[in-house]
């Protein structure tokens, strides 16, 4: 137990002061012990996955592709990367934006390369991956990042709005990730990361296009990880799940208990991403309480779950958006 416990990050001593614990009471049977031992096991591997006390990979000299790296989530991600000594190929429809952060991730002497890129282009992404494998060589991190949001309701949002959050949010990952994977099996190692939704997980009212995008954003990463699984690849996935984040991008949003379901501040999702990305870990969802709401999805009829989301106040939470004035594929 301890030598496990070392290698997921828990503390040794913890894990046999409670082990000692439950064998000195005499009072647990073998089953409850067993089940003590392995809540307290999981609970203790949570918070250290939370806060990132895991053993950690290197991404020293690793070549990392971000998309919607010219702002929120991906320009915070592309900075903390660079800065642990990987090279960042920053891509973004808004060529500019991602020029300024190559400018700030040079003055610090660390490598970047600033592309275009509009992911919902197939072509434009084939030249990116061009531009960046010429650059840095072959791709070893993907993280599809890049997303919108119309943040209406389903009959105020046009048809060419709709496609355009599918092709941007979902069918996108397609085309970056079979750009990408063949040289990540040929080598034999990479990660490809999917920047998706708590809305990939639940549906809420006014963001039927988005849910439904990251709903399969979510859904392909699933199946991509299942196909690497029976290719007994070592290439790894991470999918990411929060809730709504102060990157602009939902601006306006109000959460009805912020104690229970906050807004998210974007410098901790980033590190919270880069962190999950170093310790391998499969799925992430923030905050820790939308694990209790997914899970409560598939145990409660659906009259009840609907009443649980309407109490939480999840429905209401689009009804004062705004959003960014200027909307482009950025970080979600």
């Amino acid at each position: 137990m301890s030598q496990l416990a070392q290698i997921q990050g828990i503390p040794k001593k913890v894990i046999e002061y409670l082990t000692q614990t439950f064998l000195k009471s005499g009072k647990l049977g073998y089953t409850k012990l067993a089940f003590a031992s392995l809540l307290a096991f999981w609970g203790l591997n949570f918070l250290a996955r939370q806060h990132g006390l895991l053993s950690k990979k290197s991404v020293k000299g690793s070549h990392i592709f971000i998309t919607g790296a010219g702002s929120g989530l991906g320009k915070q991600m592309a900075i903390l990367f660079a800065r642990l000594g990987a090279k960042v190929s920053l891509t973004d429809i808004n060529l500019q934006s991602v020029e300024a952060v190559e400018s700030l991730i040079k003055a610090e002497g660390l490598q970047s390369k600033a592309i275009y890129c509009d992911v919902a282009n197939v072509q434009s992404v084939k030249d990116a991956a061009k531009v960046a494998r010429e650059t840095f060589g072959d791709v070893e991190i993907l993280i599809n990042n890049a997303g919108i949001v119309s943040g209406k309701k389903l009959l105020e949002t046009s048809e060419k709005m709709i496609e355009k959050t599918l092709q941007v949010n979902t069918i996108s990952h397609a085309y970056t990730v079979r750009e990408f994977l063949p040289a990540m099996l040929q080598n034999n190692k990479g990660h490809i990361v999917t920047i998706a939704s708590a809305a990939g997980t639940v549906g809420v009212c006014g963001l039927a296009d988005y849910c439904a995008s990251k709903f399969g954003a979510f859904g392909f990463d699933e199946s991509l990880r299942m196909e690497l699984k029976q290719l007994k690849s070592n290439v790894r996935t991470t999918c990411i799940c929060p809730y709504y984040i102060n990157t602009g991008m939902f601006d306006g949003v109000q959460s009805k208990y912020e104690f229970l379901l906050p807004i998210l501040k974007e410098s901790y999702v980033s590190k919270r991403i880069v962190n999950a990305v170093l310790q391998n870990e499969r799925v992430v969802v923030l905050p820790a309480l939308t694990n209790a709401i997914f899970l409560s999805r598939a145990i409660f009829p659906v009259w009840l779950f609907d009443h649980l989301c309407n109490f939480l106040g999840i429905n209401q939470t689009m009804d004062h958006f705004v959003g960014r004035t200027n909307p482009s594929q950025t970080a979600v």
